[in-house]
């Protein structure tokens, strides 16, 4: 879950970059978490204004050689951390005005076409897949857990409708071999009876086993959380999505903590509990057709965000009971892991 994809040309676009500066306003000064610093694009614009600080994180340890060339012209008001967004909570933050904080769940065009990553269908490499901080790969998935727990990873992480025949054609095919990137990308292909040839057949697939083998769900619940309590009264929480799934939980999130629940028409509004974000705009925004011309993979990109009410940090939420099936699904690969080790 960290920065954009750019298909063409090596070159990284922040996605809809004009528009959160605009909502964060850094130009008043203050701290900015970016959590997902991939290239640095959100980073460096920020910076780019004299009152502020950055905080950036990524799990991606290859991230960190852009980190320290940002570094060297941005030395006191610049600090990379190599962690999970998950563990933002960790970060010492007692004294800092943190204004902002801003997730972009894409990925970048170096770590698609990083082999050693094994992201692309079109890899020729092992199934990784893993972004960093991980305990199992892709290629642990694939080869060893079993066809039903599979099925429902394609089906749920994946929205892919022949879930059931390809796990049970990856069961079959591994008895004989140990299935890697192209092995797998032939077994889908042959499986499926539908082709849709504006969308590579493995793209689903591909997309419900990088979920899965970065925890991406947890991730970005615990990752909300976390952010919303380190937020100060009036800071704005952002967060650029590129699937139904990452939109649906960000969604929610925003929706469950900005609206009263009332228990009863018969409750007054004044006992219910106060909520804690201010949404300026309850649609997604999306990229303008200039910016899809000029980064076409930024069309799946919506971008959500709330103002905080106050600095209270001791909120309840119901948002692990909502998606609690997708996290069961997630622990498969915890399973995998204890088998594992």
């Amino acid at each position: 879950m960290d920065a954009t994809i750019v298909s063409e040309v090596p070159k990284h676009y922040p996605v809809l970059l004009k528009e959160i500066i605009s909502i964060i306003s850094p130009q008043y000064g203050g701290t900015f978490i970016d959590c997902t610093f991939g290239q640095g694009g959100y980073s460096k614009k920020i910076l780019e204004f004299e009152k502020t600080k950055v905080i950036a994180l990524d799990r991606d340890r290859d991230s960190e050689k852009k980190a320290n060339q940002i570094k060297i012209n941005f030395e006191d008001r610049f600090i990379f951390k190599n962690i999970k967004f998950s563990q933002l909570n960790n970060l010492k933050l007692k004294n800092e005005d943190i204004r902002g904080v801003i997730f972009d769940l894409g990925y970048s065009y170096t770590q698609i076409k990083d082999p050693k990553k094994g992201l692309s269908f079109e890899s020729d490499g092992r199934l990784n897949m893993k972004m960093g901080l991980n305990n199992y790969s892709a290629e642990d998935v694939i080869n060893k857990l079993d066809e039903k727990e599979l099925e429902k990873i394609f089906k749920f992480f994946g929205d892919e409708k022949e879930s059931k025949y390809i796990a049970r054609n990856i069961a079959k095919e591994r008895i004989k071999n140990k299935i890697d990137t192209q092995t797998l990308v032939k077994i889908i292909d042959k499986t499926k009876r539908k082709k849709n040839f504006k969308v590579h057949s493995a793209t689903k697939v591909f997309q419900a086993l990088r979920i899965l083998v970065n925890k991406e769900i947890s991730e970005l619940i615990f990752g909300l959380i976390n952010a919303t309590k380190v937020l100060k009264k009036g800071g704005i929480l952002v967060v650029v999505t590129f699937h139904s799934l990452e939109d649906k939980i960000v969604k929610y999130f925003f929706k469950s903590l900005s609206e009263n629940k009332s228990i009863s028409r018969y409750v007054p509004v004044t006992q219910q509990a106060e909520t804690l974000f201010v949404l300026d705009q309850k649609k997604a925004i999306i990229p303008t057709k200039k910016e899809v011309n000029e980064n076409l993979p930024s069309r799946s990109a919506k971008l959500r965000y709330g103002i905080k009410k106050s600095d209270f940090y001791n909120f309840e939420t119901d948002i692990f009971d909502q998606f609690k099936n997708l996290i069961e699904i997630e622990n498969f690969g915890d399973k995998l892991w204890k088998r594992l080790v």
